[in-house]
């Protein structure tokens, strides 16, 4: 049976709560990721994603004065490396959103995207065919 930690990313871009959303953008657009983990003192807090930047872009704020901490998404779900794929299918369908972080005692060790679930749903199929 698979686990996320065989599917996550453990590249884990981070931001801090105080830094400004226009940091956060370019830091996701650098790394190439479209979710950003918020951490104080190395404990998640928060996810930023691409719809929390659109939601403060459509508020008009100014990226280089707002903060992380106003536009993240505070206390997101999180699952742990053992959680299986499936499971974590169902919580980003069920709660309507497209990344979740791993984490282990209060700290991101990766992160899972609903594109990296499908290419490794993709990817188990003839598996399952064979079984």
């Amino acid at each position: 049976m698979a686990s996320l930690g065989e599917v996550m990313s453990r590249d884990v871009v981070t931001i801090e709560p105080f830094d400004t959303i226009g940091h956060a953008a370019e830091k996701m657009v650098a790394e190439g990721v479209s979710a950003i983990v918020v951490s104080d003192g190395g404990r998640l807090i928060g996810i930023v994603t691409e719809r929390d930047l659109t939601r403060a872009v459509a508020g008009r704020v100014h990226s280089s004065e707002a903060r992380v901490r106003e536009w993240m998404t505070a206390d997101p779900k999180v699952v742990s490396e053992s959680t299986d794929p499936v499971e974590a299918v169902q919580i980003m369908l069920d709660g309507g959103f497209r990344h979740l972080p791993v984490v282990e005692n209060e700290r991101a060790v990766g992160i899972v995207s609903i594109r990296d679930l499908a290419e490794w749903s993709i990817r188990a199929q003839p598996e399952q065919a064979q079984t």
